[in-house]
């Protein structure tokens, strides 16, 4: 059985990955392909525990290793309970967010030792990469103005824009570092035009 692709999403808070996940699902489906959606952290019922423990805004107090740990803990147990069953099955599975984001935050805005986060999560996945990911870059205020007045704001989000920009550039930095494998694309641009350029790179691909 020909094996599956891995396609994760990336970007800031606010920059429409989830919109374009869903997107890309539904072109790839009615192509014809069997797609399994996931989303970090979470995923799995372990993992949507760990994330709400990473997403609360009461935990204040969450150390920054611990953070790290958390988020690893989730990515592990979504790779081998359901990314790897899948690409062997054949699925293409789409993720929003994986690697890269802790690369960028906990690596890039958190100041961890980026050697030492790319070690631990190789560890967590086994080696596991995406085949090719998408990064939707927005600057951190213009993400900020379309969560909307009166919106929820989880743990990460709630960082501050200096936070963010620490962040957005550290996603800029991996993808000088990896243009091979990632792709970034404006995100204030239309996001049905941003999907059609996300499509017609995926379908090149599979």
């Amino acid at each position: 059985m020909k094996k599956g692709k891995f396609i994760s999403i990336e970007g800031g808070e606010g920059a429409g990955k989830t919109t374009q996940v869903k997107l890309l699902a539904g072109s790839l489906t009615a192509a014809g392909y069997e797609v399994l959606l996931t989303r970090e952290p979470g995923g799995t019922a372990i993992g949507e525990k760990i994330r709400e423990i990473l997403l609360d805004p009461n935990h204040t107090k969450l150390d920054l290793r611990g953070e790290l740990l958390l988020y690893l803990a989730s990515r592990s147990q979504l790779v081998s309970e359901v990314i790897r069953p899948a690409l062997e099955s054949g699925k293409v599975v789409i993720s929003d967010r994986f690697h890269h984001s802790t690369l960028a935050y906990q690596g890039g805005a958190r100041s961890l030792d980026l050697a030492l986060v790319r070690r631990m999560n190789n560890f967590a996945t086994g080696g596991l990469l995406p085949d090719i990911t998408f990064l939707l870059d927005l600057p951190p205020l213009e993400g900020h103005k379309r969560k909307g007045p009166g919106s929820e704001i989880d743990r990460m989000e709630g960082q501050g824009i200096e936070f963010h920009e620490k962040v957005r550039q550290a996603f800029l930095s991996l993808a000088e570092e990896e243009p091979a494998r990632i792709v970034v694309l404006d995100a204030r641009k239309p996001a049905q035009e941003i999907a059609l350029l996300i499509k017609e790179r995926v379908l090149t691909l599979l």
